[in-house]
């Protein structure tokens, strides 16, 4: 039986096959002997994205990997990039350093802050992103033309990440075809990203998409 640490574009953790190109945490949400997560879905702000591969390190993930047997932050996975970001996470500064400077140095243009730091975007995230509380806006469909590639909007339960001028569908497996936005009908739909991740974006952040969305 798959591990419940697959997170969808809404921020929900689900228990799927299909693990993806990206992990990350929340903090430690798990219980180690039961490998089970626990009823709150995160215990820290910081939301991040990590590597699968850093400096040989492995892990047993949702076990025991703090010293003296202890739980260590609770691994969760992303079909990639887009996807994490969606849900409302951001570079992590350990294994991604590079990446995560970026991320914050664009936040820092977006926002016209001198000497951004990290806390200021993870304050700002916790306030915006659907799985911790936050109230994500509505964005018509004649609308999404304004929004920036790696944007990702919901149709009911549907996701859907904008990538040049078309609609690609999300699943845990990956992207389906491009489709127009005209397909998604007339109707508003639910903007996922959060408003300061579409800040980074629109500076020039380039977030990393899963193979499918090349097709």
């Amino acid at each position: 039986m798959p591990l419940q640490n697959r997170v969808d574009p809404f921020g929900a953790i689900h228990a799927v096959p299909e693990r993806g190109l990206f992990t990350g945490n929340r903090g430690i949400i798990h219980d180690p002997e039961t490998r089970t997560l626990l009823k709150k879905r995160w215990a820290l702000q910081a939301w991040i994205v990590c590597v699968c591969r850093f400096r040989n390190v492995r892990r047993e993930p949702m076990g025991r990997n703090r010293p003296g047997g202890k739980a260590g932050w609770t691994e969760l996975f992303f079909l990639d990039e887009v996807t994490a970001l969606a849900a409302g996470h951001r570079p992590c500064f350990f294994c991604q350093r590079e990446r995560a400077r970026e991320f914050v140095q664009r936040f820092g243009e977006a926002f016209d802050i001198a000497e951004p730091r990290a806390p200021q975007v993870d304050k700002l995230l916790h306030q915006e992103r659907l799985a911790s509380g936050g109230e994500p806006p509505v964005v018509a469909v004649e609308d999404l033309g304004g929004l920036p590639d790696g944007a990702m909007v919901a149709d009911g339960g549907s996701a859907y990440a904008l990538r040049g001028g078309k609609a690609l569908r999300w699943s845990f497996p990956g992207y389906g075809p491009p489709a127009d936005f005209g397909s998604l009908g007339e109707k508003t739909l639910l903007l996922l990203t959060p408003a300061t991740t579409l800040n980074v974006l629109r500076h020039g952040f380039r977030p990393v998409w899963h193979a499918s969305a090349e097709a």
